[in-house]
């Protein structure tokens, strides 16, 4: 029984340790942050004439870093959603996962 109860406490002191909190986690203030950054980004592209259709464009965010993903027409729209989330306060870097599609007319 002694052996059974030790085995259990080694057992359950293991799970509580991997409920501990690791360095690359995020806090609920950095989420709802990168949340409202992300919402800013988006707005952003998607108010400037000439980005097209700016839905095309998934914008994602982890502690400030801003991740573009999706298509655009042409390199030059790429370019701009880039400046564009760059500019927004509180972007600390731009990712840039854009790819040329252009659309057929």
């Amino acid at each position: 029984m002694k052996k059974f109860l030790a085995c259990l406490s080694i057992v359950f002191a293991m799970g509580l340790a991997a409920c501990t909190p690791t360095k690359t986690s995020r806090g609920t203030g950095e989420v709802i942050d990168d949340a409202a950054l992300t919402s800013r980004v988006k707005t952003e592209i998607a108010k400037n004439a000439g980005m097209g259709e700016a839905a095309a464009i998934n914008v994602d965010t982890y502690r400030g870093v801003v991740s573009l993903a999706g298509f655009v027409d042409n390199e030059e729209q790429a370019r701009k959603a880039v400046e564009i989330a760059s500019k927004v306060s509180g972007v600390t870097s731009v990712k840039n996962n854009l790819q040329i599609k252009p659309r057929n007319k």
